[in-house]
């Protein structure tokens, strides 16, 4: 398991060095002077920014004790934000090893097991996607300020095809949801024969999926589990836009609608991350506010770092202090949360 992390983490090392020195290839008058004299002129907006980043931590604690109602209504959502909170200190400085440390945390708080909370995981992230989706091609496609960006047709076509990723994935739900079992079943007699018991580990997921749908209980919580997501995801928006305006310069007086554009291009780079450095979800913003919104190389390079401090590192601080206060180690919790995911793999297995 260790030697394929480093493979991974070498991998990821190589593409983000490539990516960087392309990039810096592009800027062939980058001024490291003014690159260093280059901050936030309007610190209360940066304030702004990592108070809203905070306050969506509380909205995810909330839809989190919705999912949680049908088997443990006694939740608080003060018992869901520690966990919140320190998962995605973990995700900052360990990436992808510690993103399922909230899942993990939330079963043991709650006395539950921890497929079912990664279940209530995997269906959180199909409302963070639909909920993005919504505002995104409600951008592109009612909003006049899309429309002045160059590429703007581009825009568009990724507009339809994340609304053709959304429904794909919303049908692919419903079915689980109706059909969950005989799909899981097919699915582990279809692919038995396949190394590593590929089709047992992924009936596996299935049924795991399967059992987060049932969360949902009533058309009522739907509705309220979209209306949250929606309203953390705008959340999130005002946060991207208080760091552009805190430099306090007209370029960067980006539209509330533009800046989904913006966020859009830090999630794609997000996918390429170094643990505790990032680097994918930088370089991508930094390359947007340049080739989309002409902003200088030297403020785009400032404006994209901060940015990625305030929407995802701002969160370290208080994690770290709740993780001491706790006495929980950030390391072994990510080593319990594979160990508990490969537990539940060969139980399910047998």
């Amino acid at each position: 398991m260790n030697n394929r992390k480093y493979l991974v983490y070498a991998a990821v090392f190589i593409v983000l060095a490539v990516l960087v020195y392309l990039q810096f290839r592009t800027w062939q008058n980058f001024d490291w002077a003014r690159f260093r004299e280059t901050r936030p002129q309007k610190w209360m907006h940066i304030l702004h920014g990592i108070a809203l980043i905070y306050l969506a931590y509380v909205v995810r604690a909330i839809r989190w004790k919705i999912f949680l109602r049908p088997v443990r209504p006694q939740a608080s959502i003060a018992s869901l934000f520690a966990p919140t909170v320190i998962g995605f200190t973990g995700l900052a400085l360990l990436g992808r090893p510690g993103e399922l440390i909230r899942p993990y945390l939330i079963a043991r708080r709650q006395n539950l097991s921890f497929p079912s909370q990664l279940a209530v995981w995997a269906v959180e992230r199909i409302f963070d996607v639909g909920a993005f989706t919504i505002l995104l091609v409600s951008a592109i496609f009612l909003a006049a300020g899309p429309r002045t960006l160059p590429f703007y047709n581009r825009f568009r076509e990724g507009g339809f095809l994340l609304v053709a990723l959304v429904a794909a994935i919303s049908l692919g739900a419903v079915a689980v949801h109706w059909k969950g079992e005989a799909i899981a079943d097919w699915i582990e007699h279809r692919f038995s024969h396949l190394a590593a018991n590929l089709g047992n580990k992924i009936a596996t997921r299935v049924r795991e999926f399967r059992g987060g749908l049932n969360t949902i209980h009533d058309p009522f919580s739907l509705i309220v589990l979209v209306l949250l997501s929606i309203l953390m995801w705008f959340m999130i928006i005002m946060a991207y836009q208080e760091v552009a305006h805190s430099y306090g310069v007209a370029i960067l007086d980006i539209r509330r609608s533009q800046v989904l554009v913006l966020m859009g291009a830090s999630m794609i780079g997000s996918m390429v991350q170094l643990p505790g450095i990032g680097g994918g979800s930088q370089l991508a913003t930094i390359a947007t506010l340049q080739r989309v919104f002409d902003v200088p190389p030297e403020l785009a390079a400032s404006c994209g770092i901060m940015l990625w401090l305030v929407t995802f590192v701002a969160v370290v601080p208080v994690g770290l202090l709740l993780a001491h206060h706790e006495r929980l180690s950030l390391r072994k919790l990510s080593a319990e949360t594979a160990q508990a995911e490969e537990g539940a793999a060969v139980e399910e297995a047998t």
